[in-house]
């Protein structure tokens, strides 16, 4: 999964117990989007749903032919600015099927093997370290200064203390590192807190030695979504129910 642009979270807060903050109406938005790309004589639905602002991602997924196996990703890209949705679901989900660049373009031919996934994200918090968030109920969103910014005093010791404020005693600038995981990454990776931690890490870029210390100066910013996902063929009854051609 990429991020367009990687900016700090908005303050984002929803009940918990909210039912319909994502439904298949936006899924069927966006795969509209991507099929009315993929055939220019085709005209969009208007979309029926609110007009609301989120932070979110689209996700397209190839789906097995085979019984049991799991969904392969085709593409992911989001924001983490809240957008509204009747705009941001359309442009995500052709930025993520054309322009996630660990993959090549989706191709019309595709379609009837896809799957889309929405994920409205939610509840943003600071957490107090990076061992701060549970698997399975938060994303993370991680950010850390260039290792060179570091004391050289190594830790190998886990801590759920943060050491941030120990950067401020080096006079070195280099360029930040970022990175995220949706809630569902972990669980489906089968990681704990550190395994996903240096993950992201080296999702951000950074490809040299993962220490205690490197570990301590992530800041991570913790979120929930609410997630929907729908398949070609409920696409394609949606459409054919509104007057679509397909």
């Amino acid at each position: 999964m990429a991020l367009v642009p990687p900016n700090p979270a908005p303050d984002v807060a929803l009940a918990k117990d909210e039912p319909s903050v994502c439904t298949p109406e936006h899924c069927f938005h966006a795969f509209d989007a991507l099929y009315c790309a993929l055939h220019e004589d085709r005209e969009p639905i208007p979309p029926q749903f609110p007009d609301d602002k989120y932070p979110l991602f689209v996700t397209w997924n190839t789906r097995s032919s085979r019984p049991g196996r799991a969904p392969r990703l085709r593409g992911c890209i989001g924001n983490f600015e809240a957008l509204p949705l009747h705009e941001g679901l359309a442009e995500y989900a052709l930025i993520s099927a054309f322009r996630d660049h660990r993959f090549r373009k989706i191709e019309a031919r595709e379609l009837s093997s896809l799957e889309c996934g929405i994920s409205l994200l939610t509840d943003f918090e600071d957490a107090a370290s990076y061992l701060d968030w549970t698997v399975g109920v938060h994303g993370i969103h991680i950010s850390f200064p260039h290792p060179s910014t570091l004391p050289s005093t190594p830790s190998d010791a886990p801590s759920p203390l943060s050491s941030s404020l120990s950067l401020l005693a080096s006079p070195k600038r280099a360029h930040p590192f970022s990175a995220t995981y949706l809630p569902e990454v972990a669980p489906e990776q089968g990681w704990d807190k550190i395994e996903a931690i240096d993950s992201a890490i080296r999702k951000a870029g950074w490809t040299g030695r993962i220490s205690e210390d490197l570990r301590r100066s992530v800041k991570v910013r913790r979120y929930q979504s609410r997630k929907c996902t729908v398949g070609w063929d409920e696409y394609v009854e949606w459409r054919r129910a509104h007057g679509g051609e397909i």
